[in-house]
């Protein structure tokens, strides 16, 4: 048998376990050919696997004599000044550079390194490594990982829940930042931050370019200057652009009483208001295109402005009004559709001249060349999006080459 289709013991315990039954049920002449395969397959003497295929002879025993050590503590004090010499690194990265390290620090006068302790340095294998440095790493100090740290300390002080579906109040907004990255996520592109009023439907669009909270701010202010009711809740997912001690203090300046939630990690349904918009009124009409120029940022903001007011007045929605279970079915009912504005009109969140005013920008609009607009614009950007881009060559002639 070649050494690398040679069977581990647990795999031969396997084999022989399927083979016993067969065993146990030949005769004489059938037990020996059964022995002569098991003996070809396995590698194991005739002796032994009769002893294995005796009553109990498959389970294993618990060794009766425990070995000694093989290292002593030389080589654990060692390890703690090597491994604290190369900065805590890992077992499979510390056990190859052991005695060449040890030899190096020897010189320097932080070790003392005999024959002995050189030949043992040199010997370890990686996991008896491992499991000295796991011992080590109880008194070990490690390098600091602040951010990490802050950025657990910050997430577990805003609590985890679903914005209920039947929420009845406006301004409880569901965020999320969509990326117009295209294939490749380097550098700076454009991101669309969404918020979603769970209770009437109102959707908020701004382009951003990057993620730093300099432009989050100013897409949430942008939010906050046009929104014709004010933010009660705040629930976004877990990323950083969210979740960071600027935009926590930002919301709590600007909206008093505001409540902070957020979704479970890696579960999307929590944001389901959102993440649907997110299809439909951002990937449906740019796709996975990359945008990631100020010109771009600004035509896409452009365009938003015309869709806010599409379809925050024109467009329809329904919600759901009613979730039972009938003959262990989910059933649902929506109630009759009616635009996100429509829906805002019939709570009292709004004041008169603020009331007057949407019904009158409402009356005085097209819907069909609104439409027509906002499409035109699309194109536009989706053409200049696409067109190639004419950047300086690294040639020596200097000529100017497509990208």
């Amino acid at each position: 048998m070649w050494n690398s289709e040679a069977m581990t013991i647990d795999e031969r315990r396997k084999y022989l376990g399927r083979m016993l039954r067969r065993y146990l049920g030949a005769d004489r002449e059938a037990k020996g050919r059964l022995l002569n395969e098991m003996e070809q397959v396995t590698g194991l003497h005739r002796k032994s696997l009769v002893r294995l295929l005796e009553p109990g002879g498959l389970t294993r025993q618990l060794r009766q004599n425990q070995r000694g050590r093989t290292y002593g503590a030389a080589v654990d004090d060692a390890l703690r000044v090597i491994w604290e010499s190369l900065d805590y690194v890992c077992a499979q990265r510390l056990t190859p550079v052991l005695v060449s390290t040890a030899q190096q620090l020897a010189r320097h006068g932080e070790l003392v390194l005999t024959a002995e302790l050189e030949q043992h340095l040199g010997r370890i294998t990686r996991a008896s490594v491992q499991r000295r440095l796991t011992r080590l790493s109880q008194d070990s100090p490690k390098l600091p990982r602040k951010r990490t740290q802050e950025a657990n300390r910050l997430a577990r002080a805003i609590p985890t829940r679903r914005i209920a579906w039947d929420e009845a109040e406006p301004g409880h907004f569901e965020a999320d930042l969509v990326h117009h990255s295209g294939p490749s996520t380097l550098g700076d592109y454009v991101h669309t931050l969404q918020l979603v009023d769970v209770a009437t439907g109102w959707s908020e669009r701004v382009a951003v370019l990057g993620r730093s909270q300099r432009v989050m701010e100013a897409g949430f202010r942008h939010v906050l200057g046009r929104l014709p009711f004010p933010v009660k809740e705040l629930h976004p997912d877990n990323g950083s652009e969210f979740l960071n001690d600027h935009l926590v203090r930002f919301w709590g300046a600007e909206s008093t009483g505001l409540t902070l939630s957020r979704s479970r990690p890696y579960q999307k349904n929590d944001n389901r208001f959102v993440e649907q918009k997110n299809d439909t009124l951002v990937r449906a009409y740019f796709g996975n295109e990359r945008l990631d120029t100020l010109e771009q940022c600004a035509a896409l903001n452009a365009l938003y402005d015309q869709m806010w007011w599409y379809y925050n007045a024109c467009q329809p929605v329904l919600h759901l009004a009613e979730k039972r279970v009938q003959n262990q079915r989910l059933k649902r009912r929506w109630d009759r559709a009616q635009t996100p504005l429509a829906r805002l009109l019939a709570t009292d969140v709004l004041e008169d001249q603020q009331r007057t005013a949407l019904q009158a920008r409402y009356a005085a609009t097209n819907p069909r060349a609104l439409r027509r607009a906002i499409y035109a614009e699309r194109d536009r950007l989706l053409a200049a999006a696409r067109r190639p881009r004419v950047v300086e060559s690294a040639a020596a002639d200097g000529k100017a080459v497509a990208a």
